[in-house]
This record gives structure tokens, sequence and C-alpha cells, in this order.
């Protein structure tokens, strides 16, 4: 998008904010409405989908899916959710298996009685082009994809969905998302910021990232003292694994195609003692997990000789709804260049070395500017192990000069523990959530709402029953 594109956005988004809007503020997002999903029981509340055009030149379009609050929607906040991967999907993996308000079974959709769309207006996003049904016409468009063209491409987006709906101009606005959104949602949040200094558009009020990827060597390195403390490997390897090639060393080389012997030596044993009858992203889990989960490249590459792969149910309900005619003729999707919806995209070409850049450093800046903070993590999770995530927290908060607000407590859902959580200077928040994978709203439904409105409030988590 050219400057005086952005400029041209700007101004008729600064003249709509100052306009009475005397005509509904439905017009302009009237096509997009949904009328009904096929198999969706009634509910009260609007939904929309459709599509955004972020570049006119090369018709790159970005798909969203917006479900607006179950009651009083007008008073509620804007949530923005963006799934991880690079290239897996908010509206497959977010909206229809974690916190959305529906979920596939069968034929038909059932209510997710622990959506978050009962707290906050929830806006699904598919980045970057190339995801799910966003598309571009040109296949060029989906290589050379990286953290800074995604950002930039999302920035555009949010811009030209308020000029489709004005009424969420002055809305609280919030950023979620678990994974390699760890990039996604900092990168955003800081251009937003910068854009905000000449436009003031955003009214950005925090961020909560689940299982993030903040910086490359801690994050991945905890995986092996994970791994050993929950038993999945022996002393032996462990030495192994944090000597002679701990996980991002391997992952450096893996993505660079020099993988070296010694590191293909521990990461096979690695691989027998671990097994691959245990889910990666929830080591406790008995069962499979759908495909949906499997929302990393980066974060767990699986070469096909190291004999590890993510266990995949048969049913894959989500991709099976998705994929019906009559489901994306509701939903006004199309599939471009592709036959079939995917959970992760098969045409983008992402520059996966990106994800040796650290945004820890960004989210210290957020919270410079007064953007409230959360990352939290699921207790089960393996491949973004908490013990990572915690360690960057505390280290952010030390070099930031925060005091801890309370002591390391436990925080309830219900009439159980929900999981541990610390506080840092009342902006900046690390929590766990207990008996969660990597995916927390699909493994721990009732703690990840409770967990998400105590955040939207700007309220510490329960702690009581």
């Amino acid at each position: 998008m050219s400057l005086l594109q952005c400029l041209t956005v700007a101004t008729a988004l600064i003249l709509l904010q100052t306009l009475s809007l005397t005509v509904s503020s439905t017009v302009l997002s009237r096509a997009d409405r949904i009328t009904r999903l096929p198999g969706q029981p009634r509910v009260g509340f609007q939904q929309y989908s459709g599509y955004v055009n972020i570049d006119d030149k090369k018709q790159r379009a970005l798909f969203y899916y917006l479900a607006e609050a179950e009651t009083k929607p007008i008073s509620k906040p804007l949530v923005l959710w963006l799934n991880g991967g690079p290239g897996c999907s908010s509206l497959g993996v977010g909206a229809f298996s974690e916190n959305g308000p529906f979920r596939p079974k069968g034929s038909i959709l059932v209510k997710n009685q622990h959506s978050w769309n009962q707290e906050a207006n929830m806006l699904y996003l598919e980045t970057p082009v190339g995801v799910g049904f966003s598309y571009a016409t040109e296949s060029s468009s989906y290589e050379g994809v990286n953290d800074k063209i995604t950002a930039k491409d999302n920035l555009v987006f949010l811009q030209k969905w308020f000029l489709k709906f004005p009424q969420y101009l002055n809305r609280s606005l919030f950023i979620t998302g678990e994974s390699y959104a760890g990039h996604y949602v900092p990168q955003l949040a800081q251009l937003m910021i910068q854009y905000n200094k000449k436009h003031n558009l955003f009214n950005l009020k925090g961020i909560a990232i689940g299982n993030p990827v903040m910086e490359f060597s801690t994050d991945f390195n905890s995986r092996a003292e994970y791994f050993w403390s929950h038993g999945l490997i022996s002393d032996l390897t462990y030495k192994m694994f944090t000597s002679y090639c701990n996980y991002s060393r391997y992952v450096s080389e893996y993505y660079r195609g020099t993988v070296s012997s010694m590191c293909t030596k521990v990461m096979s044993q690695v691989s027998i003692e671990t097994s691959r009858f245990v889910d990666k992203y929830d080591v406790t889990l008995d069962v499979c997990i759908p495909s949906v989960l499997s929302q990393s490249k980066v974060v767990n590459p699986q070469p096909q000789q190291m004999g590890e792969t993510v266990d995949v149910c048969v049913e894959d309900e989500t991709v099976n709804y998705l994929n019906r005619r009559d489901v994306q003729k509701a939903l006004h999707a199309r599939l471009v260049g592709t036959r079939k919806w995917a959970v992760c995209s098969n045409v983008l070409d992402y520059e996966v070395l990106d994800v040796e850049v650290p945004t820890i450093n960004i989210v210290g800046s957020l919270v410079k500017a007064r953007v409230p903070v959360l990352v939290y993590s699921g207790d089960q999770d393996s491949v973004i192990p908490l013990t990572g995530s915690r360690t960057l927290v505390k280290r952010l908060a030390e070099e930031l000069g925060l005091r801890t607000t309370g002591p390391y407590r436990v925080w309830f859902a219900g009439q159980q523990v929900g999981g541990w959580t610390q506080v840092y200077g009342n902006i900046l928040a690390f929590a766990t959530v207990r008996g969660a994978a990597h995916e927390v709203p699909f493994s721990q439904p009732a703690r990840a709402l409770v967990l998400f409105k105590a955040f939207l409030g700007g309220r510490p988590l329960p702690d009581e029953f």
C-alpha cells in the first residue's frame, strides 16, 4: 500500500469519526452479514464474514470472521484473534476449534458454552494471504512472505475493516493469539502504536499471547528440561539434548538444510524416547488431537526420517465442515488457486528463519507504551513450554524495572485451581493454565474463559473460589 493510499484510508476514517453517522453503521457491512451457517443452532448475536482487499494492484485479500458479542455488543470490546504456524487458520483453529461460538459435530454446529464472544466481539483473521480462505490472484504473492509483510498487511486490514464497521472505531481493542502469534501480535501492536502517533486510530487496550514464540533459544531450549522433568527422556538423553545439540541448534540447522550428524543422533534418540504416540502439544493426553491443533510448522518441524508426527484423528470435523459448498457460500468465502480449504497452508512459502528474530523486545516496547501484556501458558505443552515463557517475562520485568505487584500465587476457576500467576507493575502478567495444552481454549475452555474475562477487565485473576 502506497503512502497516498494510506493517507486516503486515514482521511476516510477520520471523516467517519467526525461524522454523526446518521446512516446506519450496518450499511457498509451488510453484504458480509451471515444469515445463518448450515447446521447452526439459533443464537441472538450477529455474524459477519468476507474479504478485505489489502492490495488492489496485486489483488491480495484477507478473509475474516466476526462473531459479535452474545449480549450488548455495543458495550463490549473488539478482540482480534490470530493463530500461528506461520500459515495456519484463525477461522479453522481459533473460531471453530477453540474459542469461537460453535464447533462442528458431524453435519451440524454445536454451541460452545465457553465461547469468548460471551465477553467480547470476536474478530478472527486468516493471515497472511494464502492461509485458509485468504488469497492472492498471483501465486508469486505467496513467496517470500515474512513477519514484516504480515504485520503491514494486518495493519492495512484493520484500517480498511473499520471502513466496513465504523461502529467499532472508538471501541476498546485487544489483540490475542497463540504460538507463532507471539510474533504476529506484538509486531502488529507495534505498528498500531506507530500509526497512532499521526492518526490516533486504534484504541489499543492490551495484548494476550498464549504459549508464544518470543525468543528463539529460550523458548525452544526449555523443551529439554520439560521433557526430562515429565519423565519423557532419560538422564543421558537430557545431557545430550542440552550439551551436544539443543533444540534451537537443531531447528536452525534443519531450516538451513545443514543438520549435523550429532544433531541427527541426538534428535533421533529424543524421538525414540518421547515416542510418536505422545502428543507434544499435550504430553498428558491419551487420545488423538485433531489436525486442526497441529498449527505449527516452525516451532515443531517434523522431518520424515525422524518418524515423529503429530497424531491426527481419523475424522476432522472442522476440515469437513469448512470444505462444504453450502458452508463456504454462507461464509461468503471462495477458494482461489486451490481446490480445498486446509487448516495450515500448503501454498504459502514463509520465511521460516524469522523465528530466530526475537519479539520479546517488542513486547517490552509495548509495556513502555503502557499497553498491558498478558503471557499465558498451558502447562501440558512441551512445544513452547511454560518455563521458557516464565523466564522471558521475569527477565523483561527486571529489565524494565517493574516490581512484582503481588506474590506468585494460584488462581481459581470455579472451585478448582485454574493455574498460577505473577504480575509485574500492574501491566505485565504471566499465568499458567492448569491442565491446558498448546491450544489453551480448546483443552481448558472454562479456565481459558475466566482468564480472558479477567484480562479484558484489567482485573487480577480470582484468588478464591
